[in-house]
């Protein structure tokens, strides 16, 4: 129901050419329905039954009458409505629409939002997520989202077109000042993979941090502590024997050398994955770095330790779940954390270790193909056509090596005289 002209208690009367005053607008009471209080030059507030003031502007355009809003009463005092009403004459006097303006800055702040770095960003990563056998793990998820958080104080709101090469250099910068050299570099390397999506999906122009490529102070490489000599390893293991922290955590500890799987997948496995009356761990796609499921042969040792855990960790779930809840994995400081217990310094060994260990040991005693061990390893292969040949042609050259391995890590456990190696065989 439309507004109209009502007469209002003495108090709010005025006469007809007389400007509205902050008293007359304090004093005006609500009716049953609304009604008006005119100022000057078509501004007017509006009094609604609910007891609200509104600013509006009555204005023709074409001969046809419009009206702006130009805000609440107090909240847009008199004066400052009035302001709002001579800029908008103005604009009608130059020939433009300051209601169908006003409707185009709501859309552009809409769009804005929906543009943002953090809105694109946190779309990319969910597409990346969504990409089938291609999609992020969830762990990279996590980390991804992790590290771009950190940009959203500094670019997160400016829409994606407005963001300069200087800004992003500007935030990354104050990552690096920090110490974190490589979070800096992967920072950054992500904030291109947004930028990169935003021109594909036709929200941008060009990449701003293309030319920032050598801005950032390169981190020192480092290499996951690893041990490699056999006769170390031997000690490793007698160690771990010996281990008297979480009688779940040593077991974890035990069956890593055998299946040498990186520390993210041992952590999150659950028993659905594993058959031991098979022999085989069937690593879903989705748990796997290269997003590709991982078939991983088992030795009468590995089964001996799956057996044993599952007396200690039930039928179902987490074959290692954290020690405060069944519904979580086991921590990811938990493995490196009971190597340091055993005197381990990072850069001596880590639970990614044992994968060094076991590429490098395969590898000297030339017993197996090359293949065989990149398999065991669920390493990529760039050539995709050699990667699809190769997935299942050393399946029985890994189950047998699956067994020689376990074999002679309880060899070298036991401190048998280390035996130099025969020199390397043509590869099977």
């Amino acid at each position: 129901m439309g507004a109209f002209w009502v007469s209002i208690p003495p108090s709010n009367k005025k006469a007809p050419n007389m400007a509205l005053t902050d008293t007359a607008i304090r004093n005006a009471k609500p009716a049953e329905r609304d009604y008006k209080l005119a100022d000057s030059g078509g501004l007017f507030v509006l009094v609604t039954p609910a007891g609200g003031k509104l600013w509006r502007l009555k204005f023709r355009i074409d001969g046809r009458e419009r009206k702006l809003s130009l805000g609440r009463y107090p909240d847009v005092s008199l004066s400052e409505a009035r302001k709002r009403r001579d800029a908008a004459r103005e604009q009608i006097a130059l020939g433009g629409d300051p209601a169908r303006e006003k409707q185009r800055n709501k859309i552009r702040a809409k769009l804005s939002v929906d543009n943002s770095f953090a809105a694109i960003a946190a779309e990319y990563c969910a597409k990346r997520q969504r990409d089938g056998e291609k999609g992020w793990a969830q762990s990279t998820v996590i980390r991804t989202e992790s590290l771009l958080t950190r940009l959203n104080a500094s670019i997160g709101r400016l829409p994606i077109g407005e963001i300069e090469p200087a800004d992003v250099l500007a935030a990354v910068r104050k990552i690096e000042a920090r110490g974190k050299l490589e979070s800096a570099r992967r920072t950054l390397q992500l904030a291109s993979l947004v930028f990169r999506y935003a021109v594909a999906t036709a929200r941008l122009t060009s990449d701003p941090t293309r030319d920032l490529r050598g801005a950032l102070t390169s981190p020192t490489v480092t290499h996951y502590g690893a041990i490699t000599d056999a006769k170390r390893v031997g000690e490793l293991l007698r160690s771990i024997d010996d281990y008297d922290g979480s009688g779940i955590t040593k077991l974890a500890l035990q069956l890593a050398p055998h299946v040498f799987v990186r520390p993210g997948e041992l952590r999150h496995a659950d028993w659905s994955e594993i058959d031991l009356d098979a022999a085989i761990w069937a690593i879903p796609a989705g748990r796997t770095k290269m997003r590709k499921p991982h078939h991983v042969p088992l030795s009468r040792q590995a089964i001996a330790l799956f057996r044993e855990i599952h007396e200690a960790t039930g039928a179902t779930g987490y074959v290692f779940p954290s020690v405060r809840t069944r519904t979580r994995p086991m921590s990811e400081n938990t493995l490196n954390g009971a190597l340091r217990r055993l005197g381990y310094a990072s850069d001596e060994m880590t639970a990614h270790g044992f994968r060094a260990m076991a590429s490098t040991l395969l590898n000297e005693s030339g017993k197996w193909h090359p293949d065989a061990i990149e398999r065991a390893l669920a390493h990529g292969d760039s050539d995709k056509v050699r990667a699809a040949y190769h997935r299942g042609a050393h399946w029985d050259e890994r189950v047998t090596m699956a067994q020689w391995w376990s074999d002679h890590l309880d060899m070298l456990r036991k401190g048998a005289d280390i035996v130099p190696l025969p020199a390397r065989t043509s590869a099977k």
